[in-house]
Protein backbone atom coordinates (compact mmCIF):
# COMPACT_ATOMS: atom_id res chain seq x y z
CA UNK A 1 0.00 0.00 0.00
CA UNK A 2 1.82 3.24 -0.88
CA UNK A 3 1.96 6.24 1.38
CA UNK A 4 -0.25 8.43 -0.90
CA UNK A 5 -3.05 5.67 -0.21
CA UNK A 6 -2.34 5.73 3.68
CA UNK A 7 -2.29 9.48 4.30
CA UNK A 8 -5.13 9.55 2.33
CA UNK A 9 -6.88 6.53 4.58
CA UNK A 10 -5.49 7.81 7.86
CA UNK A 11 -4.36 11.40 7.45
CA UNK A 12 -1.06 11.12 9.39
CA UNK A 13 0.04 14.62 8.34
CA UNK A 14 -2.76 16.08 9.60
CA UNK A 15 -2.35 14.00 13.18
CA UNK A 16 1.45 14.93 13.20
CA UNK A 17 2.93 11.15 13.01
CA UNK A 18 4.02 8.80 10.60
CA UNK A 19 3.59 5.28 8.61
CA UNK A 20 7.32 4.11 10.25
CA UNK A 21 6.04 5.92 13.49
CA UNK A 22 2.03 3.84 13.80
CA UNK A 23 3.63 0.93 12.56
CA UNK A 24 5.90 0.96 15.43
CA UNK A 25 3.22 1.95 17.80
CA UNK A 26 1.45 -1.02 16.25
CA UNK A 27 3.91 -3.77 17.33
CA UNK A 28 4.41 -2.29 20.77
CA UNK A 29 0.42 -2.53 21.23
CA UNK A 30 0.32 -6.28 20.12
CA UNK A 31 3.36 -7.41 22.05
CA UNK A 32 1.09 -5.65 25.40
CA UNK A 33 -1.73 -7.53 24.64
CA UNK A 34 -1.28 -11.00 22.54
CA UNK A 35 -1.11 -12.77 25.80
CA UNK A 36 -4.93 -13.09 25.43
CA UNK A 37 -4.10 -15.51 22.22
CA UNK A 38 -3.56 -18.23 24.43
CA UNK A 39 -5.13 -17.04 27.57
CA UNK A 40 -8.79 -16.58 26.22
CA UNK A 41 -9.07 -19.95 24.56
CA UNK A 42 -7.76 -21.63 27.48
CA UNK A 43 -10.51 -20.08 29.37
CA UNK A 44 -13.67 -20.68 27.03
CA UNK A 45 -12.40 -24.49 26.71
CA UNK A 46 -13.92 -24.42 30.52
CA UNK A 47 -17.04 -24.08 29.00
CA UNK A 48 -17.09 -27.16 26.81
CA UNK A 49 -15.57 -24.93 23.67
CA UNK A 50 -12.88 -27.00 21.46
CA UNK A 51 -9.73 -25.02 22.78
CA UNK A 52 -8.09 -25.07 18.70
CA UNK A 53 -11.56 -23.55 17.73
CA UNK A 54 -11.55 -20.90 20.20
CA UNK A 55 -7.96 -19.78 19.53
CA UNK A 56 -9.37 -19.16 15.80
CA UNK A 57 -12.27 -17.27 17.17
CA UNK A 58 -10.30 -15.05 19.18
CA UNK A 59 -7.64 -14.03 17.18
CA UNK A 60 -10.40 -13.69 13.99
CA UNK A 61 -12.60 -11.35 16.68
CA UNK A 62 -9.63 -9.25 17.97
CA UNK A 63 -8.94 -8.86 13.92
CA UNK A 64 -12.19 -7.66 12.96
CA UNK A 65 -12.68 -5.34 16.12
CA UNK A 66 -9.53 -3.57 15.95
CA UNK A 67 -10.10 -2.89 11.97
CA UNK A 68 -13.50 -1.39 12.53
CA UNK A 69 -11.09 1.01 15.15
CA UNK A 70 -8.50 1.46 12.69
CA UNK A 71 -10.50 1.79 9.23
CA UNK A 72 -13.61 2.73 10.67
CA UNK A 73 -13.29 5.29 12.80
CA UNK A 74 -9.31 6.06 12.29
CA UNK A 75 -8.00 5.56 16.23
CA UNK A 76 -4.83 3.71 17.58
CA UNK A 77 -7.35 1.77 19.54
CA UNK A 78 -7.35 -1.73 19.52
CA UNK A 79 -9.85 -4.81 20.65
CA UNK A 80 -9.79 -8.28 21.44
CA UNK A 81 -11.81 -10.18 23.81
CA UNK A 82 -12.13 -8.96 27.40
CA UNK A 83 -10.87 -10.42 30.48
CA UNK A 84 -14.28 -9.88 32.87
CA UNK A 85 -16.38 -10.40 29.91
CA UNK A 86 -14.86 -14.13 29.31
CA UNK A 87 -14.65 -14.40 32.98
CA UNK A 88 -18.68 -13.56 33.30
CA UNK A 89 -19.04 -15.81 30.07
CA UNK A 90 -17.84 -18.93 31.63
CA UNK A 91 -17.90 -18.81 34.97
CA UNK A 92 -21.02 -17.49 35.57
CA UNK A 93 -23.29 -18.06 32.47
CA UNK A 94 -22.45 -21.25 31.28
CA UNK A 95 -20.80 -23.15 34.89
CA UNK A 96 -22.65 -20.72 37.35
CA UNK A 97 -26.32 -20.78 35.40
CA UNK A 98 -25.49 -23.95 33.55
CA UNK A 99 -26.42 -22.50 30.34
CA UNK A 100 -24.65 -24.37 27.19
CA UNK A 101 -22.10 -22.46 25.86
CA UNK A 102 -24.27 -22.14 22.30
CA UNK A 103 -26.74 -20.46 24.32
CA UNK A 104 -24.63 -18.36 26.09
CA UNK A 105 -22.96 -17.57 22.31
CA UNK A 106 -27.20 -16.19 21.81
CA UNK A 107 -26.90 -14.01 24.68
CA UNK A 108 -23.57 -12.46 23.53
CA UNK A 109 -25.46 -11.60 20.47
CA UNK A 110 -28.55 -10.19 21.50
CA UNK A 111 -26.51 -8.19 24.36
CA UNK A 112 -24.63 -6.89 21.55
CA UNK A 113 -28.06 -5.92 19.33
CA UNK A 114 -29.49 -4.26 22.83
CA UNK A 115 -25.56 -2.73 23.13
CA UNK A 116 -26.25 -1.02 19.71
CA UNK A 117 -29.84 0.47 20.29
CA UNK A 118 -28.49 1.69 23.83
CA UNK A 119 -25.96 3.41 21.75
CA UNK A 120 -27.63 4.76 18.96
CA UNK A 121 -30.72 6.29 21.60
CA UNK A 122 -27.91 7.61 23.58
CA UNK A 123 -29.31 5.47 26.56
CA UNK A 124 -25.87 4.41 26.95
CA UNK A 125 -24.76 7.61 27.92
CA UNK A 126 -27.29 8.12 30.20
CA UNK A 127 -26.68 4.94 32.27
CA UNK A 128 -22.90 5.97 32.82
CA UNK A 129 -23.58 8.84 34.13
CA UNK A 130 -26.44 7.42 36.21
CA UNK A 131 -24.01 5.19 38.05
CA UNK A 132 -21.73 7.07 40.65
CA UNK A 133 -17.90 6.88 40.46
CA UNK A 134 -17.21 4.98 43.26
CA UNK A 135 -19.68 1.92 42.13
CA UNK A 136 -17.58 2.05 38.57
CA UNK A 137 -14.78 1.76 40.30
CA UNK A 138 -15.74 -0.96 42.12
CA UNK A 139 -17.37 -2.86 39.36
CA UNK A 140 -13.51 -2.98 37.91
CA UNK A 141 -11.53 -4.16 40.94
CA UNK A 142 -14.17 -6.48 41.90
CA UNK A 143 -13.79 -8.56 38.50
CA UNK A 144 -9.94 -7.94 38.69
CA UNK A 145 -10.80 -9.84 42.23
CA UNK A 146 -12.27 -11.96 40.64
CA UNK A 147 -10.04 -12.98 37.64
CA UNK A 148 -6.91 -13.07 40.51
CA UNK A 149 -9.06 -15.84 41.90
CA UNK A 150 -9.38 -17.87 39.02
CA UNK A 151 -5.31 -17.60 38.62
CA UNK A 152 -4.87 -18.93 41.86
CA UNK A 153 -7.12 -21.50 41.63
CA UNK A 154 -5.83 -22.29 38.05
CA UNK A 155 -2.25 -22.61 39.52
CA UNK A 156 -3.25 -24.72 42.43
CA UNK A 157 -2.26 -22.05 44.42
CA UNK A 158 -5.77 -21.79 46.20
CA UNK A 159 -7.55 -25.13 46.77
CA UNK A 160 -11.11 -26.88 47.93
CA UNK A 161 -11.16 -27.34 51.47
CA UNK A 162 -14.57 -28.68 52.89
CA UNK A 163 -13.46 -27.27 56.48
CA UNK A 164 -12.98 -24.15 55.65
CA UNK A 165 -13.91 -23.59 51.99
CA UNK A 166 -10.85 -22.28 50.91
CA UNK A 167 -7.05 -23.33 51.53
CA UNK A 168 -3.32 -22.98 50.73
CA UNK A 169 -2.40 -25.56 48.15
CA UNK A 170 0.85 -27.75 47.86
CA UNK A 171 3.23 -25.35 47.44
CA UNK A 172 5.76 -28.09 46.07
CA UNK A 173 4.08 -29.46 43.32
CA UNK A 174 5.73 -28.50 40.44
CA UNK A 175 3.06 -26.73 38.41
CA UNK A 176 2.33 -24.42 41.32
CA UNK A 177 6.26 -23.30 41.58
CA UNK A 178 6.23 -22.75 37.84
CA UNK A 179 3.05 -20.85 38.02
CA UNK A 180 4.62 -18.58 41.09
CA UNK A 181 8.11 -18.50 38.94
CA UNK A 182 5.57 -17.24 36.37
CA UNK A 183 4.16 -14.66 38.02
CA UNK A 184 7.38 -12.75 39.62
CA UNK A 185 8.81 -12.95 36.15
CA UNK A 186 5.76 -11.13 34.45
CA UNK A 187 6.14 -8.71 37.54
CA UNK A 188 9.06 -8.39 37.70
CA UNK A 189 9.24 -7.52 34.03
CA UNK A 190 6.10 -5.06 33.98
CA UNK A 191 7.18 -3.06 37.13
CA UNK A 192 10.84 -2.94 34.16
CA UNK A 193 8.36 -1.79 32.03
CA UNK A 194 9.30 -4.18 29.47
CA UNK A 195 6.81 -4.30 26.75
CA UNK A 196 4.99 -8.08 26.22
CA UNK A 197 5.89 -8.78 29.58
CA UNK A 198 2.75 -11.11 30.05
CA UNK A 199 3.54 -12.69 26.87
CA UNK A 200 7.18 -13.16 27.41
CA UNK A 201 6.28 -14.52 30.89
CA UNK A 202 3.92 -17.78 29.54
CA UNK A 203 6.23 -18.39 26.49
CA UNK A 204 9.47 -18.47 29.23
CA UNK A 205 7.69 -20.51 31.87
CA UNK A 206 6.29 -22.80 28.79
CA UNK A 207 10.16 -23.39 28.56
CA UNK A 208 10.83 -23.90 31.40
CA UNK A 209 8.16 -26.57 32.07
CA UNK A 210 9.44 -28.60 29.34
CA UNK A 211 12.80 -28.47 30.41
CA UNK A 212 11.73 -29.50 33.89
CA UNK A 213 9.44 -31.91 32.28
CA UNK A 214 6.06 -30.63 33.37
CA UNK A 215 5.30 -29.80 30.12
CA UNK A 216 4.68 -31.31 26.53
CA UNK A 217 7.78 -30.68 24.31
CA UNK A 218 7.72 -29.90 20.94
CA UNK A 219 8.63 -32.39 18.92
CA UNK A 220 9.57 -29.93 15.63
CA UNK A 221 8.62 -27.18 13.71
CA UNK A 222 5.51 -28.21 12.64
CA UNK A 223 4.14 -28.65 16.40
CA UNK A 224 5.16 -24.24 17.19
CA UNK A 225 4.13 -22.67 13.83
CA UNK A 226 2.22 -24.62 11.33
CA UNK A 227 0.26 -22.81 7.96
CA UNK A 228 -2.68 -25.36 8.50
CA UNK A 229 -5.07 -23.32 10.12
CA UNK A 230 -7.46 -25.19 12.84
CA UNK A 231 -10.77 -25.47 11.93
CA UNK A 232 -13.69 -22.81 13.55
CA UNK A 233 -16.73 -25.20 12.24
CA UNK A 234 -17.15 -26.37 15.88
CA UNK A 235 -17.94 -23.18 17.61
CA UNK A 236 -18.71 -21.10 13.95
CA UNK A 237 -22.60 -20.03 13.70
CA UNK A 238 -23.44 -22.24 16.37
CA UNK A 239 -25.31 -19.61 18.47
CA UNK A 240 -28.73 -20.40 20.01
CA UNK A 241 -30.74 -17.08 20.34
CA UNK A 242 -33.92 -18.87 20.42
CA UNK A 243 -32.13 -20.89 23.60
CA UNK A 244 -31.05 -17.48 24.82
CA UNK A 245 -34.39 -15.57 24.54
CA UNK A 246 -36.12 -19.01 26.27
CA UNK A 247 -33.91 -19.01 29.18
CA UNK A 248 -34.54 -15.69 30.34
CA UNK A 249 -32.27 -12.67 29.28
CA UNK A 250 -33.07 -9.96 31.99
CA UNK A 251 -30.19 -10.94 34.44
CA UNK A 252 -27.56 -12.16 31.52
CA UNK A 253 -28.20 -9.48 29.34
CA UNK A 254 -28.45 -6.34 32.18
CA UNK A 255 -25.28 -8.03 33.56
CA UNK A 256 -23.21 -8.65 30.61
CA UNK A 257 -24.13 -5.16 29.37
CA UNK A 258 -23.17 -3.74 32.75
CA UNK A 259 -19.79 -5.23 32.47
CA UNK A 260 -19.07 -4.21 29.06
CA UNK A 261 -20.19 -0.65 29.55
CA UNK A 262 -18.24 0.16 32.41
CA UNK A 263 -15.23 -1.25 30.51
CA UNK A 264 -15.50 0.21 27.05
CA UNK A 265 -16.08 3.63 28.66
CA UNK A 266 -13.38 3.75 31.14
CA UNK A 267 -10.97 2.30 28.67
CA UNK A 268 -11.95 5.13 26.01
CA UNK A 269 -11.72 8.38 28.73
CA UNK A 270 -8.07 6.12 30.02
CA UNK A 271 -6.97 6.39 25.93
CA UNK A 272 -8.23 9.50 24.94
CA UNK A 273 -6.49 11.62 28.04
CA UNK A 274 -3.30 9.31 26.74
CA UNK A 275 -3.84 10.62 23.18
CA UNK A 276 -4.80 13.83 23.97
CA UNK A 277 -8.25 13.09 21.98
CA UNK A 278 -10.26 14.96 24.88
CA UNK A 279 -11.32 18.51 23.77
CA UNK A 280 -11.52 21.94 26.15
CA UNK A 281 -15.01 20.91 26.96
CA UNK A 282 -14.27 17.22 28.29
CA UNK A 283 -15.91 15.70 25.12
CA UNK A 284 -14.27 12.78 23.53
CA UNK A 285 -14.50 13.61 19.43
CA UNK A 286 -15.93 10.53 17.54
CA UNK A 287 -17.30 9.11 20.52
CA UNK A 288 -20.55 7.68 19.06
CA UNK A 289 -18.72 5.84 16.72
CA UNK A 290 -16.24 4.38 19.25
CA UNK A 291 -19.26 2.64 20.89
CA UNK A 292 -20.65 1.69 17.68
CA UNK A 293 -17.50 -0.01 16.44
CA UNK A 294 -17.81 -1.57 19.86
CA UNK A 295 -21.28 -3.00 19.83
CA UNK A 296 -20.56 -3.96 16.28
CA UNK A 297 -17.84 -5.82 17.44
CA UNK A 298 -19.53 -7.49 20.49
CA UNK A 299 -22.37 -8.70 18.17
CA UNK A 300 -19.91 -10.30 15.49
CA UNK A 301 -18.37 -12.55 18.24
CA UNK A 302 -21.58 -14.34 19.09
CA UNK A 303 -21.41 -15.51 15.29
CA UNK A 304 -17.40 -16.67 15.51
CA UNK A 305 -17.64 -18.49 18.54
CA UNK A 306 -16.17 -16.06 20.82
CA UNK A 307 -17.07 -14.00 24.43
CA UNK A 308 -17.35 -9.72 24.07
CA UNK A 309 -14.69 -7.84 22.65
CA UNK A 310 -13.47 -4.56 24.26
CA UNK A 311 -11.05 -1.76 23.68
CA UNK A 312 -8.10 -2.82 25.60
CA UNK A 313 -5.83 -0.62 27.68
CA UNK A 314 -2.72 -2.10 26.25
CA UNK A 315 -3.09 0.39 23.22
CA UNK A 316 -1.36 2.92 25.53
CA UNK A 317 1.62 1.55 25.04
CA UNK A 318 1.01 1.86 21.27
CA UNK A 319 -0.27 5.61 22.05
CA UNK A 320 2.51 6.12 24.18
CA UNK A 321 4.92 5.33 21.10
CA UNK A 322 3.57 7.56 19.16
CA UNK A 323 0.32 6.22 17.42
CA UNK A 324 -2.44 8.46 16.35
CA UNK A 325 -4.40 7.07 13.75
CA UNK A 326 -6.25 4.08 12.47
CA UNK A 327 -3.05 2.73 10.67
CA UNK A 328 -1.32 1.43 14.46
CA UNK A 329 -4.79 -0.56 15.03
CA UNK A 330 -4.35 -2.09 10.95
CA UNK A 331 -0.78 -3.00 12.11
CA UNK A 332 -2.11 -4.58 15.30
CA UNK A 333 -4.95 -6.38 13.48
CA UNK A 334 -2.75 -7.73 10.76
CA UNK A 335 -0.29 -9.20 13.39
CA UNK A 336 -3.10 -10.56 15.14
CA UNK A 337 -4.10 -12.12 11.65
CA UNK A 338 -0.47 -13.83 11.51
CA UNK A 339 -0.54 -15.26 15.11
CA UNK A 340 -3.49 -17.82 13.34
CA UNK A 341 -0.34 -19.92 12.14
CA UNK A 342 1.01 -20.37 15.68
CA UNK A 343 -1.84 -22.51 16.67
CA UNK A 344 -0.09 -25.12 17.89
CA UNK A 345 1.05 -23.59 20.29
CA UNK A 346 -2.09 -23.96 21.96
CA UNK A 347 -1.62 -27.55 22.72
CA UNK A 348 2.09 -26.82 24.41
CA UNK A 349 1.13 -23.58 26.56
CA UNK A 350 -1.04 -25.21 29.68
CA UNK A 351 -2.76 -23.84 32.37
CA UNK A 352 0.64 -23.26 34.98
CA UNK A 353 1.48 -20.72 32.15
CA UNK A 354 -1.49 -18.67 31.98
CA UNK A 355 -2.31 -19.15 35.24
CA UNK A 356 -0.29 -16.14 36.56
CA UNK A 357 -1.41 -13.92 33.89
CA UNK A 358 -4.25 -13.99 35.07
CA UNK A 359 -3.38 -12.98 38.60
CA UNK A 360 -1.61 -10.09 37.01
CA UNK A 361 -4.31 -8.70 35.02
CA UNK A 362 -6.90 -8.75 38.18
CA UNK A 363 -3.77 -7.22 39.90
CA UNK A 364 -3.85 -4.17 37.47
CA UNK A 365 -7.44 -3.89 37.52
CA UNK A 366 -8.06 -3.43 41.41
CA UNK A 367 -5.77 -0.32 40.97
CA UNK A 368 -8.92 1.57 40.69
CA UNK A 369 -9.38 0.74 44.72
CA UNK A 370 -7.10 3.64 45.61
CA UNK A 371 -9.69 6.29 43.62
CA UNK A 372 -12.65 4.50 45.87
CA UNK A 373 -13.83 7.42 48.55
CA UNK A 374 -14.24 4.46 51.15
CA UNK A 375 -14.09 7.49 53.78
CA UNK A 376 -18.14 8.27 53.07
CA UNK A 377 -19.55 4.95 53.87
CA UNK A 378 -22.85 5.52 52.32
CA UNK A 379 -20.40 5.39 49.31
CA UNK A 380 -17.35 3.00 50.78
CA UNK A 381 -20.03 -0.01 51.84
CA UNK A 382 -22.13 -0.58 48.58
CA UNK A 383 -18.26 -0.39 47.14
CA UNK A 384 -16.55 -2.84 49.03
CA UNK A 385 -19.87 -4.96 49.02
CA UNK A 386 -19.84 -5.47 45.03
CA UNK A 387 -15.88 -5.89 45.21
CA UNK A 388 -16.14 -8.83 47.81
CA UNK A 389 -19.25 -10.32 46.41
CA UNK A 390 -17.86 -11.16 42.76
CA UNK A 391 -14.81 -13.74 43.91
CA UNK A 392 -16.73 -14.58 46.86
CA UNK A 393 -20.37 -16.07 45.08
CA UNK A 394 -18.03 -16.99 42.08
CA UNK A 395 -20.14 -13.91 40.01
CA UNK A 396 -20.12 -11.28 38.71
CA UNK A 397 -23.91 -10.79 38.21
CA UNK A 398 -24.00 -11.24 41.71
CA UNK A 399 -21.52 -8.46 42.59
CA UNK A 400 -23.32 -5.59 40.27
CA UNK A 401 -26.77 -6.58 41.97
CA UNK A 402 -25.65 -6.39 45.81
CA UNK A 403 -23.24 -3.22 44.86
CA UNK A 404 -26.35 -1.63 43.36
CA UNK A 405 -29.08 -2.63 45.81
CA UNK A 406 -27.15 -1.76 48.72
CA UNK A 407 -26.35 1.86 47.36
CA UNK A 408 -29.56 2.80 46.70
CA UNK A 409 -30.99 1.27 50.26
CA UNK A 410 -28.52 2.97 52.14
CA UNK A 411 -28.29 6.64 50.44
CA UNK A 412 -31.92 6.22 50.67
CA UNK A 413 -32.01 5.22 54.73
CA UNK A 414 -29.12 7.55 55.33
CA UNK A 415 -31.49 10.52 54.04
CA UNK A 416 -29.84 10.89 51.15
CA UNK A 417 -32.01 9.18 48.59
CA UNK A 418 -31.65 12.44 46.35
CA UNK A 419 -28.10 11.19 45.11
CA UNK A 420 -29.46 8.06 44.04
CA UNK A 421 -31.98 8.52 40.92
CA UNK A 422 -34.19 7.64 39.25
CA UNK A 423 -31.91 5.29 36.34
CA UNK A 424 -29.98 3.85 39.14
CA UNK A 425 -33.32 2.67 41.28
CA UNK A 426 -34.51 1.40 37.92
CA UNK A 427 -31.11 -0.60 37.78
CA UNK A 428 -31.32 -2.05 41.55
CA UNK A 429 -34.83 -2.79 40.86
CA UNK A 430 -33.95 -4.82 38.11
CA UNK A 431 -31.48 -6.69 39.57
CA UNK A 432 -33.30 -7.00 43.34
CA UNK A 433 -36.20 -8.67 41.01
CA UNK A 434 -33.50 -11.14 39.33
CA UNK A 435 -32.53 -11.87 42.71
CA UNK A 436 -35.92 -12.99 43.97
CA UNK A 437 -37.00 -14.53 40.65
CA UNK A 438 -33.45 -16.66 40.46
Amino acid sequence: MSAGILERLFRLQEHKTTVRMEIVAGITTFMAMSFIIFVNPGILAEAGMPKDAAFVATILAAVAGTLFMGLGVNLPIAMAPGMGINAFFVYTVVLGMGMSWQTALGCVVVSGVAFLILTVTHIRELIVRAVPLNLKLATVAGIGFFIAFIGLEGAGIVVNNEATLLSLGDMTKPTTLLSCAGFLLMGVLMACKVRGAILIGILGITVLGMVTGAGPVPHGIDDVVSFSVPSIAPIFMQLDIRGAIAYGLISVLFTMTMVDLFDSLSSIIGLAKKAGFIDENNNIPKLNAVLLADSLSITLCGFLGSSGTTMYMESATGIAEGGRTGLTAVTVAVLFLLSLFFAPLISVIQTYATAPALILVGCLMMQELSDINFKDLSEGLPAFLTIMAMPLTYSIATGFGVGFISYALIKTLCGRGREVGITMWVIAACFAVNFVLR
